[in-house]
């Protein structure tokens, strides 16, 4: 949702008008409109309908757990008809409807109000590229076995290491290829939206990943425009509280570039098990290090961390518990270095600062996100078991590896490299600028 609404508020501050359209919890959720565009973007509820197997005042996966997905994606389908009433009832009838791969139903709607529908990734080209063009997604033809998806695919034309790790790519095989609950498979669902969109507008740019996007447009033959990457708003966060004071003044007496920020986000839900051979690889790395830490339901405060690890480690690293103001923390010359799941959305933000990444996929396009970082030289990955554990040795290895040892220097000058890419606000703005004369030289055309 919050590339959704990043790409709204650029597109409103180019005067252009849009109609944010949600579930009234997500709504709330998202971060409150400037007001110089207040008056460019108008929130629209839409209520989730209930359906068996989706539990109550879920309205996002953040609220579920992963096997519940497909009971979203299906009350998600039963969205038609409302939806629908949406534009019947709208004065001002869209141009453009911008939907995400899961409203694979919009299209058609649209095309009755004379609206036409782009497909807006929020993944990497990379990523949409290896899983490939509308009839692979479909049918699955030519990747039947999880192996398969354990090396570039052969549509790939030039040197490639962007695959699954053999403990996930059956994952890959089941979501893409095998219908769910919700009575489609995620490739069914990409594979319609691609088909039936005028255009494809993806978060990226060309200088990272350039090859990928050009073999994107050659897979889905139809124009894939790059939006640049959002980047977040830098805006100064209140850390006037004496929590954050705190925290910041035992920030200001560490070295420059010498505490690492570790952060899983707020999706993917970390076993207890997996957050103590964290804590203790962490621990044994030796690093000053703030770790944000997203508390397990089910899990008391005293069993989340191992005995006594906060007393062991009180000298030299900071646990938070909620919300942190993260782009401050990212933004101090004390940090250097992230470790953290890979996801697109915190790269954007680490890379923006020039940080070096040391990467522990988990879910989704984490690991295809991860092995195109390790590629381009800009983070190490965390060696896994067979299956998919990881040891709290390894943990300590790659981050000794990425925040000092001097075979590690390469990564982060290439880190720091990439600052004046992500980090490079005009840059990311001619591409909005790009978008919207697009817009306007299609309109013409309706």
């Amino acid at each position: 949702m919050l590339p959704f609404l990043e790409l709204s508020k650029k597109l409103a501050s180019h005067g252009i008008k849009i109609s944010f359209v949600s579930t009234p919890k997500n709504l709330k959720r998202l971060p409150s409109i400037p007001t110089n565009l207040s008056t460019n973007i108008k929130l629209i509820e839409i209520i989730l309908p209930k359906v068996n197997g989706l539990p109550e005042n879920c309205e996002a996966t953040i609220d579920i757990q992963q096997e519940e997905t497909p009971y979203l994606k299906k009350a998600h389908d039963n969205l038609q008809q409302p939806f629908e009433k949406i534009l019947e009832n709208d004065p001002d009838p869209p141009d453009f409807i911008f939907i995400d791969f899961s409203s694979f139903w919009v299209p058609k709607i649209a095309t009755k109000f004379g609206a036409k529908t782009a497909f807006f990734s929020v993944y990497t080209a990379a990523t949409l590229a290896y899983m490939g063009p509308p009839e692979e997604l479909r049918w699955g033809h030519k990747r039947k076995t999880p192996a398969a998806f354990t090396v570039a695919p052969e549509w790939f034309t030039f040197r490639s290491t962007v695959a699954h790790r053999p403990d996930y790519a059956p994952t890959m095989l089941r979501n893409l290829h095998v219908p769910d609950a919700s009575g489609k498979s995620s490739g069914q669902r990409i594979s319609q939206v691609i088909e039936e969109s005028e255009f494809v507008i993806i978060r990226s740019c060309k200088e990272f990943e350039g090859e990928y996007i050009d073999l994107l447009e050659n897979l889905y033959k139809k124009t894939v425009l790059p939006l640049g990457v959002l980047p977040p708003e830098r805006k100064k966060e209140d850390v006037n509280e004496s929590t954050w004071l705190t925290t910041f003044k035992w920030l200001d007496a560490k070295r420059a570039k010498s505490v690492l920020f570790v952060g899983f986000g707020s999706e993917y839900k970390m076993p207890v098990e997996q957050i103590h051979e964290l804590a203790h690889g962490i621990e044994l790395s030796g690093v000053s290090f703030i770790w944000v830490l997203r508390k397990p339901k089910e899990v008391g405060s005293l069993d989340i961390l191992p005995k006594d690890f906060e007393s062991r480690v009180s000298e030299r690293g900071v646990i938070c518990l909620g919300w942190v103001p993260q782009m401050e923390i990212l933004a101090h010359p004390s940090i250097g270095g992230c470790l953290f799941h890979s996801g697109w959305g915190s790269i954007v933000e680490s890379l923006g600062f020039g940080h070096p990444l040391i990467l522990m996929p988990m879910v989704a396009d984490q690991g295809l996100n991860c092995k195109l970082l390790v590629e381009k030289g800009i983070g190490c990955e965390v060696e896994r078991n067979e299956d998919g554990s990881f040891r709290r040795e390894k943990v300590a290895e790659s981050v000794k590896l990425v925040m000092e040892s001097g075979e590690g220097e390469w990564i982060r000058k290439k880190g720091l490299e990439m600052k004046n890419v992500f980090g490079d606000e005009s840059l990311h703005e001619g591409y909005i600028s790009s978008f919207v004369s697009y817009l306007n030289r299609f309109k013409t055309t309706l």
